[in-house]
């Protein structure tokens, strides 16, 4: 399996411009840990993770500091300033970003995790976004690669005019969608067990769909992505 047979191809992004209380909104609403920054042809120029904002909050913050630790800390560089209290996307992300392409194999992209210790991957094709794969896409990835030869043309096809449909038709673009041997998986979080049965009914109306294994966990009462 490759990095296209797992990766989540409808990324939330933002602009370099866009405001640090706009990306934590955003975060918050589609309940998503990190989004890449990227410019008006979709190239990556970063990513702002619940990390960076975090920084930005601690550093903005009035905690106590023990009189002995202010003594002995050094001042802050100037690039550690500007992603602490910087105040856009492209003052607080983290950059360079680690890409990989469409036909990376799984092995690889863990390493390559593994490697540089971070938690999720921008999937690109001729330099524009394509996708993303986080440790979660990899681990699922894995469960059923090892279950069958790999995921097929035809599987491609599948998990393509679903994502399709899940976005277009239902709003559910955030969906990840594994497809091996027209076996599907859909796994992540939904607001009810009505758009959850929808998902599935949407999977198995695909041809070549054998079987759907329903994953999807619906997000605790008063809790909304809208």
């Amino acid at each position: 399996m490759q990095a296209v047979d797992i990766m989540t191809p409808n990324v939330i992004t933002v602009a370099p411009d866009t405001q640090v209380q706009e990306v934590a909104r955003l975060l918050l609403e589609n309940h998503i840990s990190a989004v890449p920054v990227v410019d008006a042809e979709q190239r990556v120029l970063g990513i702002v993770s619940e990390g960076d904002l975090m920084r930005r909050i601690e550093a903005n913050g009035e905690r106590p500091r023990h009189w002995l630790r202010a003594l002995f800390e050094t001042p802050a560089s100037p690039l550690d300033y500007i992603k602490s209290h910087g105040r856009t996307a492209e003052q607080v992300m983290t950059a360079p970003v680690i890409q990989v392409k469409r036909d990376m194999p799984l092995d690889e992209i863990a390493r390559l995790l593994e490697k540089h210790r971070i938690k999720r991957v921008p999937v690109t094709e001729e330099g524009r976004l394509v996708g993303i794969i986080s440790r979660a896409n990899l681990l699922r990835g894995f469960s059923v690669a090892g279950l069958e030869e790999g995921a097929t043309v035809d599987d491609r096809a599948i998990r393509e005019r679903l994502h399709k449909e899940l976005e277009e038709t239902l709003g559910l673009g955030q969906i990840n969608v594994i497809v091996v041997q027209g076996e599907v998986q859909l796994w992540g979080l939904v607001d009810s067990a009505e758009q959850r049965k929808a998902a599935q009914v949407a999977a198995e109306d695909i041809p070549g769909v054998k079987r759907v294994e329903n994953n999807l966990g619906m997000l605790p009462r008063g809790i909304s992505g809208a």
